[in-house]
């Protein structure tokens, strides 16, 4: 009917790749977020999604090592030593002590449930972006200033010798993760809010299209066309509330 099943289908394979992104930016980003979002609740990070984050921040620096050891054993070649003071394999173990600190945060806010208001908030951010025009947006700093403190950070210790080549260019992907994470859970919320203004508008045109009444251009919006003239008046109204029954479901549906 009009399209309908051909829509649902786009906006499901559109749903399915977005939470694709979304868990794979999660898992890239964890390790960071834990350092900028410091109260984050106990439901924030599904338990996958750690278990993945962490087994990453476990494979990557030993991968790195044997890579690094690999390449010494090699004849006629000298691998120069890494320029930096700290590499991923340090950063991996700061984030092992984080979690250890979080986790028992955590512990005691599943024992008592009073300690927190929503599980699934991430706690407020950092308080320098206070000082930042727009700092107290919450979705401009999610989206905007937190991956481009990661992204500074990974572009300019290195030129200090703070960091090393791996660490700047896991902090690299972690600020793109970061950024394309935040941007996908603002869309949703938007896409949620902007369904039930969808919905509401359409409520008062398919009732004008129960009694024939609407126009084109009424219809247009909603890809709708009207009724023939002479169809039976009951087979209509079927029609109508079939047509209503879909917006509302599909409006219910994220």
């Amino acid at each position: 009917m009009f399209g309908a099943s051909e829509e649902i289908r786009v906006e499901h394979l559109q749903n399915n790749a977005m939470e694709f992104v979304h868990a794979l930016c999660s898992v890239v980003s964890l390790p960071v977020e834990v350092l900028l979002r410091p109260a984050y609740g106990t439901r924030y990070f599904p338990a996958p999604i750690t278990f993945f984050s962490t087994l990453m921040m476990i494979v990557l620096p030993a991968v790195i090592t044997l890579f690094t050891n690999f390449m010494r054993m090699l004849p006629l070649t000298r691998p120069q030593a890494a320029a930096g003071m700290f590499g991923l394999s340090d950063y991996a173990h700061v984030y092992f002590l984080v979690a250890m600190v979080h986790g028992f945060r955590l512990w005691r806010r599943m024992l008592n449930p009073a300690r927190e208001q929503h599980s699934e908030y991430e706690g407020p951010a950092l308080p320098i972006f206070q000082w930042i025009p727009k700092g107290g947006s919450f979705w401009f700093v999610r989206i905007v200033l937190e991956p481009s403190l990661v992204l500074i950070a990974a572009i300019v210790l290195p030129d200090f010798y703070l960091v090393q080549a791996d660490l700047s260019l896991y902090l690299k992907l972690a600020a793109l993760a970061l950024f394309a994470k935040n941007f996908i859970s603002w869309f949703r919320a938007w896409e949620y809010i902007r369904k039930i203004l969808d919905t509401r508008i359409s409520g008062p045109i398919i009732g004008k299209l129960v009694e024939n009444e609407a126009t084109d251009e009424e219809l247009a919006p909603m890809h709708l066309a009207s009724f023939p003239k002479n169809i039976d008046p009951e087979i209509r109204k079927a029609a109508a509330k079939q047509i209503a029954r879909s917006y509302s479901q599909d409006s219910t549906a994220f």
